[in-house]
């Protein structure tokens, strides 16, 4: 920030954030507006349904490394940008598409222009703010990012029932335009100066992996784990991977410095992000389906019942985002990832007619959880690497948690699917239906068939029995890897100090 201008700071802080909740928001915000498009778009093939949202992860996911990266060698300003422009451009065109290919292509685009932003967002926000006032921040941008993940349902219903479908493209237009504006005005150019060249070599073979990892998890929806078609994509991922370590150990500008990972705090936090993207977008997607398949509630009241959540990620997170100035991250991550698991624990006990009092003292546990674990998980990760590359070590922190996020869905459906398979005893073609909490349709299918209604309505019960069995299963694998996260931190921080508002150095030593 320059001596002429002291509040850029704050202004920049308004641009990321303002950025950060269009890209988080578009994470679940198009869910609930899926059964809409399908009957606009007349979509026949489910798949093509489902990619309305998988090219989004998938390109988000494969490419947020780069992203980082670019913003480090050519100007991370310059580089938000034109994620910015990418993301805008692509919404509109979302919005104006009039078939399902259309949409998947532009919602893919979208991707793109997220993988620009995402990273980008939290190493301007450590370039443009001094130490001292950082972690206030990185608790805002927090706070902010929980939000849009969180308040999508909600704000997606509403769009849904009370304008159309398209709205819920048309909405990233004015927030890409007003965050484009600022970020012109206020923000400081800064960039990694001590990259002179971009490692292709590098850059192909971890965007690469990503993707086949990414690709490989989606597909168990409709591959089995151990089917030669998921174990090429996942084993390809792990080679592609080794082969990026190989080609980073031996370059000289690597692409990802492999140096990072020998800080315990980094590794730490990469791998706590990681679980935590896991267990929250597992919560997200499947009492979500809860909601709206077993108790019936609408799109709109799906998204206020997650308020509790809500509420929880908005006012906790800027909070704990000042504590971590003054609590070492180990007790803060520790801590919001034990709340996280007692919520996870408590989901686990669902029925087919459990009443909402049981739900949202869980959600204020898991939103108290994952406020307080997101800002100081952030904050660990950055200040354990050189600020001059930030781009890219926060490309790392979202990867993981983008990642995290997708073998959330993948495994915890899996997880869904078998313990569906252990209670559904019904015709195994419907077991997709099941699994997705759908009984309703199960119901119209045993009509249409001839059967009676008393065997119809017992069959949706069965299904919906089943579901719940499954869900249970996904909660509890949930609070595992919530467990798994405290433990991790506990045990991986212990050197790591809190945030020392009178350094002016960003490194923190392992």
């Amino acid at each position: 920030m320059t001596e002429d201008h002291p509040n850029h700071k704050w202004w920049t802080l308004f641009a990321m954030c303002f950025a950060l909740f269009m890209i988080m928001l578009d994470n679940t915000v198009v869910n609930v507006a899926l059964p809409t498009i399908q009957r606009s778009l007349h979509i026949t093939n489910p798949e093509n349904l489902e990619w309305t949202v998988n090219g989004y992860v998938l390109t988000f996911a494969a490419l947020i490394l780069l992203g980082g990266k670019l913003g480090d060698r050519f100007g991370r300003k310059r580089i938000f940008l034109v994620g910015l422009a990418i993301f805008t451009i692509a919404s509109a065109a979302c919005a104006l598409a009039t078939s399902d290919t259309q949409l998947i292509a532009f919602r893919s685009l979208q991707g793109v222009g997220g993988a620009l932003l995402n990273p980008l967002s939290l190493s301007i926000l450590v370039s443009a703010f001094p130490r001292k006032q950082l972690p206030t921040a990185i608790g805002v941008w927090a706070g902010i990012s929980g939000l849009g993940l969180a308040i999508g349902p909600l704000l997606g219903g509403f769009l849904v029932e009370n304008v159309s479908w398209s709205a819920v493209f048309w909405i990233n237009v004015p927030i890409g335009v007003i965050a484009a504006g600022v970020t012109w005005w206020a923000v400081v150019e800064s960039s990694d100066t001590t990259t002179k060249t971009l490692d292709v070599i590098g850059t192909v073979l971890v965007t690469a992996a990503l993707f086949s990892l990414t690709w490989g998890l989606i597909k168990t929806g409709s591959h089995s784990w151990t089917s030669p078609y998921t174990l090429f994509f996942l084993g390809g991922a792990a080679v592609l991977f080794a082969a990026f370590i190989w080609r980073e150990a031996r370059t000289r500008e690597p692409m990802l410095p492999l140096s990072f990972f020998r800080s315990r705090v980094f590794s730490a936090s990469s791998a706590v992000v990681l679980m935590v993207g896991f267990a929250m977008f597992g919560i997200f997607y499947f009492v979500t389906l809860y909601f709206q398949n077993v108790l019936g509630y609408s799109a709109l009241q799906a998204g206020v019942r997650s308020l509790p959540l809500t509420m929880m990620v908005i006012f906790v997170a800027p909070i704990a985002g000042r504590m971590s100035g003054r609590v070492p991250p180990r007790y803060q991550m520790t801590v919001g990832m034990l709340l996280m698991t007692a919520g996870l624990l408590q989901l686990s006990r669902l029925e087919v007619h459990s009443s909402y009092n049981m739900i949202w003292p869980a959600y204020i546990l898991a939103g108290v959880g994952i406020a307080m674990t997101m800002p100081a998980v952030s904050a660990a990760g950055m200040g354990a690497v050189d600020q001059t590359k930030a781009g890219v070590a926060s490309g790392v922190i979202n990867a993981s948690r983008q990642v995290g996020g997708a073998m959330g869905v993948a495994v915890l459906g899996a997880v869904v699917s078998t313990r569906v398979d252990s209670v559904w005893t019904g015709p195994q073609a419907l077991v997709p239906l099941v699994t997705g909490g759908q009984g309703t349709k199960i119901y119209a299918a045993a009509i249409s068939q001839g059967h009676s209604p008393a065997y119809a309505r017992a069959a949706e019960n069965q299904a919906l029995t089943a579901f719940v069995h499954g869900v249970q299963g996904a909660m509890l694998v949930g609070a595992l890897l919530a467990f798994s996260a405290a433990m991790t931190a506990f045990f991986g921080l212990r050197h790591a100090p809190a945030v020392n508002p009178a350094q002016d150095a960003v490194a923190v030593e392992a």
